[in-house]
């Protein structure tokens, strides 16, 4: 199943080499000190909480960065944070946030088997199938709810506090104010603002989570677009091939789909005992011949240029790194092999795993601004098959991860 992974981050840009402090108070609409509240760079290990009159202080390397201000029943504020324009503190009045989610979550949510089922669904397609993802755990996973739309098979999930997830394979814990996640048939759709902070362990664990770092950033997007800034994807492992897709000939249309689900519905036979003919007979033959074929892929691959030139899909306009290309991107890394999980389909392993990570990538807007960060700065303006797609939010690392960190 292919999923189409839109995760809204926000991203920094690293200016310069030189420090600013930052500092500034909290409070709520009667100037009320809020202490505790988070303070933090989206996304990011960076960030602090208020103290007991509200104030916060930290240094960043100068840039430009989202800043994220939450506290728990008030609406979260989201800032852009430049600190060459910056010049004096800064302040912030949280307002309540409405009570009418809540409201709706308690007097719905039922932790019946539904509900367990729907976690389940939410932890694969949030956290991912990776191996790291079998180390990642939601700790306040009650206070999600689930909501359920038959008619366009869509589970959509709220949450009434952020989530807290603690990753002991990545060694973080992770808060994530879950904005909006919503899974259809063949697209997992999800955004929110991350802390991450790390966690506390000796020796041993320090150097497994170096090592499980270091593993989670080579051959995945953030790796491919910092390489491909610094013009050394090829070195880097990152063979780039262009392709374009065209529909499969061979699959019938979704109208003659649909028209084939109805006649056999209306005929009310048992599809398990129904025998193919040689050649079709009636039109239930040939409804059920349409039928067996509306599994084959929608669409054909056509692999057109091999070694793309970095040139061809980046640009570098006006201090800005732009990514454009047309057709597909098929991004093959080479230093790498693939995880069993990723060839294991729903009812078993499908195939043995193959010694690259081949990932595919398309525009959805004519051009897409990267960050030296190692993220595209909307990542609504592409979409994601193959490995990428596979590794989610269990394998992310924050956007100030250096290769050279512990």
């Amino acid at each position: 199943m292919k999923k189409l992974l839109f995760v809204t981050f926000f991203f920094f840009s690293v200016l310069g080499f030189s420090q600013t402090r930052i500092s500034g108070r909290i409070v709520d609409k009667e100037n009320t000190p809020l202490e505790g509240a988070s303070v933090y760079l989206n996304n990011t290990t960076i960030g602090v909480s208020t103290k007991t009159n509200g104030e916060f202080d930290f240094t960043v390397a100068d840039g430009t960065y989202d800043l994220i201000v939450s506290y728990l029943g008030f609406k979260t504020i989201q800032y852009t944070l430049t600190t060459s324009a910056y010049s004096k503190e800064l302040f912030f009045t949280l307002e309540e946030s409405e009570n009418v989610l809540n409201e709706v979550v308690i007097r719905k949510t039922k932790y019946d088997e539904t509900w367990k089922y729907n976690l389940n669904q939410f932890i694969q397609n949030f956290l991912g199938r990776t191996n790291l993802a079998a180390d990642c755990k939601i700790l306040n996973a009650k206070t999600l709810h689930f909501e359920y739309d038959e008619k366009i098979r869509t589970m959509t999930a709220f949450a009434r506090e952020p989530l807290k997830i603690e990753n002991k394979g990545l060694g973080y814990l992770i808060t994530f104010d879950l904005a909006l996640f919503s899974l259809g048939p063949n697209t997992v759709n999800y955004y929110g603002y991350t802390k991450y902070e790390t966690l506390s362990g000796g020796k041993r664990k320090q150097r497994k989570w170096k090592e499980n770092r270091t593993k989670a950033f080579l051959g995945s997007k953030m790796h491919f677009v910092r390489s491909l800034i610094a013009g050394n994807t090829k070195e880097q492992g990152f063979n780039i091939n262009k392709f374009r897709r065209e529909p499969n000939p061979e699959r019938p249309s979704d109208k003659e789909i649909e028209r084939a689900r109805e006649i056999v519905k209306l005929s009310n036979i048992n599809t398990y005992d129904f025998q193919f003919k040689a050649a079709p007979e009636t039109i239930i033959d040939s409804a059920m011949v349409i039928l067996q074929k509306s599994s084959l892929p929608k669409f054909k691959d056509y692999l057109y240029k091999q070694g793309v030139p970095l040139n061809e899909i980046a640009q570098f306009e006006d201090s800005k790194h732009i990514l454009s290309f047309p057709n597909y991107l098929s991004i093959i890394y080479t230093k790498e092999t693939e995880e069993d999980n990723y060839v294991m389909g729903i009812f078993g392993k499908k195939r043995s795993p193959l010694a690259v990570q081949t990932s595919a990538m398309t525009m959805l807007v004519k051009q897409a601004l990267l960050d030296p960060s190692g993220e595209i700065i909307n990542p609504l303006d592409v979409f994601y098959e193959g490995y990428w797609a596979f590794e989610q939010f269990a394998d992310a690392l924050p956007l100030n991860y250096t290769a050279q960190q512990n």
